[in-house]
Protein backbone atom coordinates (compact mmCIF):
# COMPACT_ATOMS: atom_id res chain seq x y z
CA UNK A 1 0.00 0.00 0.00
CA UNK A 2 2.93 2.36 0.71
CA UNK A 3 4.34 1.82 -2.69
CA UNK A 4 0.97 2.70 -4.28
CA UNK A 5 0.60 6.00 -2.72
CA UNK A 6 4.28 6.87 -3.35
CA UNK A 7 4.25 5.88 -6.78
CA UNK A 8 0.28 7.46 -7.71
CA UNK A 9 0.83 10.59 -5.81
CA UNK A 10 4.69 11.04 -5.53
CA UNK A 11 4.90 11.29 -2.15
CA UNK A 12 8.01 10.21 -0.06
CA UNK A 13 8.15 6.86 1.80
CA UNK A 14 7.94 9.21 5.12
CA UNK A 15 4.57 10.86 4.16
CA UNK A 16 3.15 7.64 3.04
CA UNK A 17 3.98 5.78 6.23
CA UNK A 18 2.26 9.05 8.43
CA UNK A 19 -1.09 8.49 5.81
CA UNK A 20 -1.50 5.00 7.11
CA UNK A 21 -0.33 5.41 10.80
CA UNK A 22 2.63 2.69 9.80
CA UNK A 23 5.80 2.98 11.38
CA UNK A 24 8.57 3.16 8.77
CA UNK A 25 10.75 0.26 10.48
CA UNK A 26 7.58 -1.70 10.22
CA UNK A 27 7.63 -0.92 6.26
CA UNK A 28 11.21 -1.60 5.85
CA UNK A 29 11.51 -5.00 8.07
CA UNK A 30 13.05 -7.76 5.77
CA UNK A 31 12.19 -11.38 7.87
CA UNK A 32 15.49 -12.89 8.50
CA UNK A 33 16.38 -16.21 7.37
CA UNK A 34 17.03 -18.52 10.33
CA UNK A 35 19.65 -21.19 9.73
CA UNK A 36 18.60 -23.79 12.08
CA UNK A 37 15.07 -23.64 11.49
CA UNK A 38 16.03 -24.28 8.01
CA UNK A 39 17.91 -27.17 8.52
CA UNK A 40 15.15 -28.91 10.85
CA UNK A 41 12.59 -27.85 8.26
CA UNK A 42 14.60 -29.93 5.55
CA UNK A 43 15.19 -32.07 7.87
CA UNK A 44 12.03 -32.95 9.07
CA UNK A 45 11.09 -32.99 5.29
CA UNK A 46 13.38 -35.37 4.47
CA UNK A 47 12.63 -37.78 7.33
CA UNK A 48 8.87 -37.38 6.82
CA UNK A 49 9.46 -38.54 3.09
CA UNK A 50 11.37 -41.43 4.19
CA UNK A 51 9.76 -42.59 6.75
CA UNK A 52 5.88 -41.71 6.04
CA UNK A 53 4.43 -43.54 9.10
CA UNK A 54 5.68 -41.64 11.67
CA UNK A 55 4.05 -39.04 13.06
CA UNK A 56 4.72 -35.73 15.38
CA UNK A 57 5.97 -37.30 18.42
CA UNK A 58 8.78 -39.40 16.62
CA UNK A 59 10.04 -36.65 14.30
CA UNK A 60 10.49 -34.22 16.89
CA UNK A 61 12.06 -36.97 19.26
CA UNK A 62 14.56 -37.70 16.40
CA UNK A 63 15.16 -34.18 16.11
CA UNK A 64 15.77 -33.55 19.40
CA UNK A 65 18.03 -36.50 19.81
CA UNK A 66 20.18 -34.74 16.39
CA UNK A 67 20.41 -31.18 18.16
CA UNK A 68 18.42 -29.76 15.77
CA UNK A 69 15.37 -28.58 18.19
CA UNK A 70 14.61 -28.42 21.90
CA UNK A 71 10.89 -26.95 22.15
CA UNK A 72 8.23 -28.77 20.51
CA UNK A 73 5.96 -25.86 19.80
CA UNK A 74 9.07 -25.03 17.20
CA UNK A 75 8.51 -28.83 15.64
CA UNK A 76 4.48 -28.74 16.02
CA UNK A 77 4.66 -25.34 13.89
CA UNK A 78 6.78 -26.71 10.90
CA UNK A 79 4.77 -29.86 10.83
CA UNK A 80 1.86 -27.71 10.47
CA UNK A 81 3.22 -25.39 7.97
CA UNK A 82 4.96 -27.97 5.45
CA UNK A 83 1.92 -30.22 6.08
CA UNK A 84 3.21 -33.41 7.10
CA UNK A 85 0.28 -34.50 9.32
CA UNK A 86 -0.80 -38.34 8.51
CA UNK A 87 -3.77 -39.14 7.48
CA UNK A 88 -5.40 -41.44 9.85
CA UNK A 89 -9.02 -43.66 9.06
CA UNK A 90 -11.23 -42.72 12.05
CA UNK A 91 -11.67 -45.48 14.37
CA UNK A 92 -15.41 -46.43 14.92
CA UNK A 93 -17.01 -46.26 18.35
CA UNK A 94 -17.13 -48.92 20.34
CA UNK A 95 -19.12 -49.57 24.09
CA UNK A 96 -17.03 -48.87 26.93
CA UNK A 97 -16.05 -52.13 29.04
CA UNK A 98 -13.34 -52.77 31.66
CA UNK A 99 -9.92 -53.45 30.77
CA UNK A 100 -7.48 -55.76 32.82
CA UNK A 101 -4.49 -54.33 33.02
CA UNK A 102 -1.16 -56.52 31.99
CA UNK A 103 1.50 -56.75 34.26
CA UNK A 104 4.87 -55.34 32.36
CA UNK A 105 8.10 -57.24 32.86
CA UNK A 106 10.91 -55.70 35.21
CA UNK A 107 13.99 -56.85 32.59
CA UNK A 108 14.48 -58.06 29.43
CA UNK A 109 14.71 -61.69 28.18
CA UNK A 110 11.71 -62.07 30.57
CA UNK A 111 8.53 -62.13 28.46
CA UNK A 112 8.43 -62.13 25.07
CA UNK A 113 5.21 -61.60 22.07
CA UNK A 114 4.90 -63.30 19.00
CA UNK A 115 2.63 -63.27 16.30
CA UNK A 116 2.84 -63.81 12.47
CA UNK A 117 1.85 -60.97 10.05
CA UNK A 118 0.64 -61.83 6.30
CA UNK A 119 1.38 -59.71 2.75
CA UNK A 120 1.86 -60.69 -0.43
CA UNK A 121 4.45 -60.17 -3.60
CA UNK A 122 3.95 -57.86 -6.89
CA UNK A 123 3.89 -61.82 -8.15
CA UNK A 124 0.74 -62.79 -5.52
CA UNK A 125 2.65 -64.76 -4.18
CA UNK A 126 1.90 -64.90 0.25
CA UNK A 127 4.37 -63.89 2.50
CA UNK A 128 4.06 -64.87 6.06
CA UNK A 129 6.55 -62.97 8.84
CA UNK A 130 7.09 -64.34 12.27
CA UNK A 131 7.50 -61.09 14.63
CA UNK A 132 9.25 -61.46 18.20
CA UNK A 133 9.41 -58.29 20.52
CA UNK A 134 10.73 -58.25 24.06
CA UNK A 135 7.71 -56.63 26.08
CA UNK A 136 10.29 -55.04 28.56
CA UNK A 137 12.81 -53.26 26.04
CA UNK A 138 10.59 -53.32 22.70
CA UNK A 139 13.45 -54.86 20.89
CA UNK A 140 12.39 -56.50 17.88
CA UNK A 141 14.77 -60.38 18.28
CA UNK A 142 13.24 -61.10 14.89
CA UNK A 143 11.15 -61.05 11.76
CA UNK A 144 11.44 -64.86 10.16
CA UNK A 145 10.09 -64.28 6.81
CA UNK A 146 8.43 -67.14 4.61
CA UNK A 147 6.06 -68.28 2.35
CA UNK A 148 4.94 -71.12 4.85
CA UNK A 149 5.46 -71.52 8.41
CA UNK A 150 4.94 -74.39 10.70
CA UNK A 151 5.01 -75.12 14.17
CA UNK A 152 8.23 -76.98 13.32
CA UNK A 153 9.82 -74.25 11.50
CA UNK A 154 9.09 -71.53 14.48
CA UNK A 155 10.64 -73.90 16.60
CA UNK A 156 13.72 -73.38 14.56
CA UNK A 157 13.69 -70.24 14.05
CA UNK A 158 13.41 -69.64 17.94
CA UNK A 159 16.71 -72.25 18.25
CA UNK A 160 18.07 -69.64 15.94
CA UNK A 161 17.63 -66.72 18.33
CA UNK A 162 18.36 -69.12 21.79
CA UNK A 163 22.13 -69.30 20.02
CA UNK A 164 22.32 -65.66 19.49
CA UNK A 165 20.54 -63.93 22.73
CA UNK A 166 19.19 -66.67 24.59
CA UNK A 167 15.35 -67.62 25.39
CA UNK A 168 12.69 -65.74 27.76
CA UNK A 169 10.86 -67.35 30.48
CA UNK A 170 7.49 -66.90 29.35
CA UNK A 171 6.13 -65.91 25.35
CA UNK A 172 2.41 -64.34 24.98
CA UNK A 173 1.17 -66.04 21.97
CA UNK A 174 -2.63 -66.63 20.03
CA UNK A 175 -4.29 -69.75 19.55
CA UNK A 176 -2.82 -70.56 16.00
CA UNK A 177 -2.34 -73.69 15.09
CA UNK A 178 1.57 -72.85 14.05
CA UNK A 179 1.54 -72.20 18.20
CA UNK A 180 -0.76 -74.79 20.06
CA UNK A 181 0.22 -77.45 17.41
CA UNK A 182 2.67 -79.91 19.28
CA UNK A 183 6.10 -79.08 17.37
CA UNK A 184 6.19 -75.78 19.57
CA UNK A 185 4.86 -77.69 22.77
CA UNK A 186 7.40 -79.87 22.90
CA UNK A 187 10.27 -77.35 21.99
CA UNK A 188 8.50 -75.46 25.09
CA UNK A 189 8.90 -78.03 27.05
CA UNK A 190 12.22 -78.91 26.02
CA UNK A 191 13.55 -75.55 26.60
CA UNK A 192 12.11 -74.89 30.04
CA UNK A 193 9.81 -71.97 28.26
CA UNK A 194 6.13 -71.10 29.25
CA UNK A 195 3.76 -70.63 26.16
CA UNK A 196 1.35 -67.99 27.53
CA UNK A 197 -2.21 -68.10 24.99
CA UNK A 198 -4.07 -65.55 25.31
CA UNK A 199 -7.80 -66.08 25.22
CA UNK A 200 -9.89 -66.47 21.73
CA UNK A 201 -10.88 -63.08 20.42
CA UNK A 202 -9.30 -60.92 22.74
CA UNK A 203 -5.87 -59.86 20.86
CA UNK A 204 -5.66 -56.92 23.50
CA UNK A 205 -3.89 -59.83 25.91
CA UNK A 206 -1.04 -59.41 23.65
CA UNK A 207 -1.12 -55.49 23.30
CA UNK A 208 2.56 -55.23 23.06
CA UNK A 209 2.69 -57.58 19.71
CA UNK A 210 -0.33 -56.10 18.11
CA UNK A 211 1.18 -52.53 18.78
CA UNK A 212 4.45 -53.32 17.06
CA UNK A 213 2.56 -55.16 14.13
CA UNK A 214 0.50 -52.18 13.30
CA UNK A 215 3.67 -50.34 13.01
CA UNK A 216 5.27 -52.94 11.26
CA UNK A 217 2.62 -52.79 8.30
CA UNK A 218 2.46 -48.87 7.93
CA UNK A 219 6.27 -48.21 7.76
CA UNK A 220 7.36 -51.34 6.09
CA UNK A 221 4.75 -53.10 4.48
CA UNK A 222 2.74 -50.78 2.93
CA UNK A 223 5.71 -48.88 2.13
CA UNK A 224 7.24 -51.30 -0.41
CA UNK A 225 5.62 -53.71 -3.11
CA UNK A 226 8.44 -56.58 -3.09
CA UNK A 227 8.49 -58.29 -6.14
CA UNK A 228 10.49 -60.65 -4.71
CA UNK A 229 10.84 -62.75 -1.83
CA UNK A 230 14.42 -62.30 -1.44
CA UNK A 231 13.80 -58.58 -1.93
CA UNK A 232 11.39 -58.63 0.57
CA UNK A 233 13.47 -60.46 3.46
CA UNK A 234 16.54 -57.64 2.62
CA UNK A 235 13.87 -54.64 2.85
CA UNK A 236 12.32 -56.07 5.96
CA UNK A 237 15.66 -56.91 8.01
CA UNK A 238 17.02 -53.37 7.44
CA UNK A 239 13.78 -52.34 8.54
CA UNK A 240 14.04 -54.74 11.69
CA UNK A 241 17.79 -52.80 12.37
CA UNK A 242 16.38 -49.22 11.85
CA UNK A 243 13.52 -50.24 14.26
CA UNK A 244 15.77 -51.34 16.90
CA UNK A 245 18.72 -48.80 16.77
CA UNK A 246 17.41 -45.64 15.08
CA UNK A 247 13.81 -44.96 15.71
CA UNK A 248 12.64 -43.60 19.66
CA UNK A 249 9.78 -44.40 21.67
CA UNK A 250 8.23 -42.28 23.46
CA UNK A 251 7.57 -45.41 26.26
CA UNK A 252 11.04 -45.96 26.54
CA UNK A 253 11.52 -41.98 27.18
CA UNK A 254 12.84 -41.52 23.51
CA UNK A 255 15.38 -43.94 23.56
CA UNK A 256 15.90 -46.87 20.84
CA UNK A 257 15.59 -50.81 22.25
CA UNK A 258 19.10 -51.40 21.39
CA UNK A 259 20.12 -47.41 23.95
CA UNK A 260 17.42 -48.43 26.37
CA UNK A 261 19.00 -52.41 26.61
CA UNK A 262 22.07 -51.03 27.25
CA UNK A 263 21.18 -48.48 29.81
CA UNK A 264 19.56 -50.81 31.64
CA UNK A 265 22.42 -53.19 31.39
CA UNK A 266 24.74 -51.09 32.78
CA UNK A 267 22.54 -49.86 35.71
CA UNK A 268 22.66 -53.04 36.64
CA UNK A 269 26.40 -53.63 36.59
CA UNK A 270 26.65 -50.39 38.55
CA UNK A 271 24.30 -52.07 41.43
CA UNK A 272 21.25 -49.83 40.77
CA UNK A 273 18.09 -51.68 40.94
CA UNK A 274 15.19 -48.90 40.46
CA UNK A 275 12.92 -48.62 37.72
CA UNK A 276 15.18 -47.55 34.32
CA UNK A 277 12.18 -45.81 33.33
CA UNK A 278 12.14 -43.21 35.68
CA UNK A 279 15.49 -42.82 35.77
CA UNK A 280 16.67 -41.87 31.95
CA UNK A 281 18.11 -38.91 31.79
Amino acid sequence: MVNYIRDSYRMSCSRACRILNLQKATFYYRKVEDAGEIKLRNRLKELADKHPGFGLRTLHEIAKREDLVVNHKRTERIYKEEKLSLRLKKKNKRSRHLRAAQVPPDAPLKTWSMDFVHDRCFSGRKIKCLTVIDQFSKNCSMINVGTTMTGAEVARALDSLKIKIGLPEVIFVDNGPEFSGKDLGLWAMKNNVKLHFIEPGKPTQNAFIESFNGKFRAQCLNQHWFSTLEEAKVLIEEWRKEYNNFRPHSSLNGLTPEEFTRQFEMKKINGFDQDVRLKVV
